[in-house]
């Protein structure tokens, strides 16, 4: 087991990335496009594989049976919605995903929180500072994900008015929004991961950032906005990667932050 989590599983991880990378081009031709899905979900596979392969030791047989559960669930749910959805509404849908990764973003960390040892970042003081800073970010970028992608959603599918919504002194409230995260985050760090309520108020105020943020923007530029978020969605992917000492996590988000923000600006 040793050798497999100090060679197998990293290569195995690198060769996951790859594939990431082959589909990223791929997908860029409707040529290519099959191929790079295909390589996607190749990798996709090798990734969740070795995962718990690493942890299977260490896994009861009601944990395995939630995990199976989940990824049972997870996977239906996910293939009917793939078969029922007109390529017309792959806009909203991408974003309805989005903040699907946000909010596991935001679980994750909190996990990471309550339960420091078991993701092996406490330390002799309490949770390690480098961590702390990891779940802080990646808690933040995820909340705002979450309601600003589905604000995105609803726009696009109708379920609100696609005019932008003008907040009086929004630019205001935004900063001020932005400077809480950061003092509630001096102070998560300075507790050593003991001020659990500053690691609420940090995604609580990163919710409330979500929505202010896209709210003014107009329905015709929701696909930026939607690119811009699956940019946010990465980089709080790869945040929590090294939190959990995950290479294809940080592959992964790099790849979809740095991406979705070149596709943003491009747009």
């Amino acid at each position: 087991m040793d050798s497999f989590q100090t060679t197998w599983a990293p290569l195995l991880y690198l060769v996951a990335g790859i594939l990431f990378i082959l589909a990223l081009r791929g997908l860029s031709s409707p040529a290519t496009s099959r191929a790079g899905n295909r390589n996607g979900m190749i990798g996709m596979a090798i990734a969740v594989g070795t995962t718990l392969a690493l942890v299977w030791s260490q896994l009861d047989l009601q944990t395995w049976g939630l995990i199976l559960g989940g990824v049972a669930i997870g996977g239906t749910i996910g293939a009917i919605i793939a078969r029922k959805i007109p390529m017309t509404d792959m806009p909203q849908l991408v974003a309805a995903f989005h903040s699907l990764v946000g909010l596991a973003a935001v679980l994750v960390a909190a996990a990471a929180l309550y339960s420091p040892v078991s993701f092996g970042i406490s330390g002799i003081a309490g949770i390690k500072a480098a961590s702390l800073i990891e779940l802080g970010l990646g808690s933040a970028i995820g909340a705002l994900t979450f309601t600003g992608s589905l604000i995105a959603f609803a726009k696009l599918n109708g379920n609100m008015s696609g005019s932008p919504i003008m907040l009086p002194a929004r630019h205001l409230l935004n900063i001020a929004l932005a400077v809480g995260i950061v003092v509630l985050m001096v102070i998560l760090i300075q507790s050593n991961g003991s001020a659990q309520w500053a690691f609420w108020g940090v995604t609580v105020l990163a919710l409330i950032l979500g929505i202010t943020l896209i709210i003014p923007i107009g329905g015709a530029d929701m696909p930026v906005v939607v690119s811009m978020l699956n940019s946010y969605s990465g980089w709080a992917a790869a945040a929590l990667g090294f939190t959990l000492g995950n290479f294809a996590l940080i592959i992964t988000g790099a790849l979809v932050g740095s991406s979705g923000a070149i596709l943003s600006y491009i747009m």
